[in-house]
């Protein structure tokens, strides 16, 4: 593993999310002086909050897995977990409705998962679960230490049995033949294959490794954080800080000293210069500021979506912690999300409603839903829309979404909203995201492992590490748990 030369104990980090965050701890835990910028006003970064009437609404990720990662950072500073964080396991861990009108609950416990899945999709069907998520458990047995949770520099470091024994097992085929091989009912297949859209793929390209990010949440289990998905990021640095941590929030970046090759400290927007012997950078587009050797060939971004968060006087008590909502198309909406550029004319939703679980998170008699629906981003290259203008288009597809849910059971969730903040890929691209995209870099085959952007780039500054989502290992919470992992060893050894 290549790592940062010379002097190291002065770090700044450049963004207090997730990514940052846990960076901060481990190089905070190794002895290192460290000060976290973040131009928000709190930590955070894409786990935001919003708090209107009684409703604390979580803008960012809605669904926590792994949870082990949050510990991990906090034991780095002798801190620990259920001092910071109380973390509930969701029984049910996604409801799945289908446009057929059936519902299948995966529960955390696998019998109780089979038991469900052959009451719904028939006899046999519990075995195949049962024998599917032993399948995706040897995945991730073979892929973690190799392929995720390893700083990797060149596609030498995967030479070795694991990958022989992934590629043995069909990892690097595509992922919908993959799934389509195991299970028989078309509703499972959905089940266990809509998770390629968290990596940035349709499930028709996605190579079949990428079955593993199944295994994170239907076989790993789901938790929710008293206090909702931005109490993480409020833990972690509340533990930084007491740590010796110096945060400075509100405060942007303007660009990084350079001299003799390396960063000599970062440069404010106000003109202050804070000395640095080394930086770590999380913004979403590293190369703002960090000069570095341009890729050869054009990157592809994910989908993006419209996030619409909402607190509702209705109680919506029959409802799941987290739904998948199904529509009756299925590579149609891939096709329109990747290729040819359109909203879904059939979406499938994430919706969560956590305080179903949380009551902290709502006044009474009300709930908290967020509704995820995926959208075209706005790159061209990647499949992308540039022309479409969310300004306009996206209040009326934000009614187009809810008259969907109202159809599919969710009577009444339009008359009752109280507070509400949505998100469009216009939004996105405010905030400084690639493509107008909170997903990223796509995990396409030339966008993984050893080829997605390094945590310590060739080219840039020689102690200038990166962490987040369009770096090495990839997107989603646990992935960028580990970035800052990866872009701490590479500064601590």
């Amino acid at each position: 593993m290549r790592t940062v030369p010379g002097p190291t104990d002065r770090v700044v980090v450049v963004g207090a999310g997730l990514a940052g965050l846990s960076a901060a701890l481990r190089l905070r835990g190794a002895g290192r002086e460290v000060t976290v910028v973040e131009r928000g006003p709190q930590p955070g970064g894409r786990a935001g909050r919003v708090e209107r009437q009684g409703y604390a609404l979580d803008t960012g990720p809605s669904v926590l897995t792994a949870p082990g990662l949050i510990r991990d950072a906090l034991a780095c500073v002798g801190d620990v977990l259920e001092d910071r964080l109380e973390l509930l396991p969701l029984e049910t861990t996604y409801r799945a409705q289908y446009a057929d009108g059936t519902t299948l609950d995966v529960h955390a416990d696998p019998e109780a998962f089979a038991a469900e899945a052959e009451r719904v999709c028939g006899p046999g069907s519990g075995a195949e679960v049962r024998a599917y998520l032993e399948h995706i458990r040897d995945l991730d047995r073979l892929q973690w230490d190799v392929f995720i949770d390893r700083n990797l520099d060149s596609p030498l470091d995967l030479v070795g049995r694991p990958m022989v024994e992934l590629a043995r097992k069909g990892g690097f085929g595509r992922l919908a033949p993959h799934v389509d091989r195991r299970l028989t009912d078309e509703r499972l297949r959905r089940l266990f294959s809509f998770q390629a859209l968290y990596a940035g793929v349709s499930p028709f390209t996605a190579i079949a490794a990428y079955a593993v990010i199944a295994e994170l949440d239907i076989g790993k289990g789901v938790w929710h954080p008293v206090g909702g998905i931005h109490a993480v990021p409020a833990a972690l640095a509340a533990a930084a800080a007491d740590a010796g941590v110096v945060f400075r929030y509100d405060t942007s970046v303007a660009s990084l000293d350079l001299r003799g090759g390396r960063a000599v400290g970062v440069r404010l927007e106000d003109g202050e210069l804070l000395p640095a012997d080394a930086v770590v950078v999380t913004i979403d587009r590293p190369d703002d500021l960090v000069p570095r050797r341009q890729r050869r060939v054009k990157p592809v971004y994910s989908p993006s979506c419209v996030a619409i968060h909402v607190g509702v006087r209705q109680e919506f008590a029959d409802r799941a912690h987290h739904t998948i909502s199904f529509g009756q198309s299925w590579r149609e909406v891939f096709t329109e999300l990747t290729k040819t550029g359109r909203p879904m004319s059939d979406p499938s939703l994430l919706i969560s409603m956590p305080s179903k679980t949380d009551r902290s998170l709502a006044p009474e008699g009300g709930q908290v839903i967020s509704i995820v629906a995926p959208t075209p981003n706005t790159d061209r290259h990647s499949g992308g829309n540039p022309d479409i203008d969310w300004s306009t288009l996206g209040p009326r597809y934000r009614d187009e979404v809810l008259q969907t849910m109202e159809a599919r059971g969710w009577t009444g969730l339009t008359g009752s909203i109280e507070v509400e903040e949505m998100l469009t890929p216009a939004d996105w691209a405010a905030q400084g995201m690639a493509a107008g995209t909170p997903f990223a870099l796509a995990h396409t085959f030339a966008q993984t492992g050893p080829f997605r952007p390094s945590t310590y780039p060739r080219g840039g500054p020689e102690n200038v590490v990166l962490a987040g989502s369009s770096v090495q290992p990839g997107v989603g919470v646990p992935m960028v748990l580990v970035s800052g992992r990866l872009a701490a060893q590479r500064i601590t050894g």
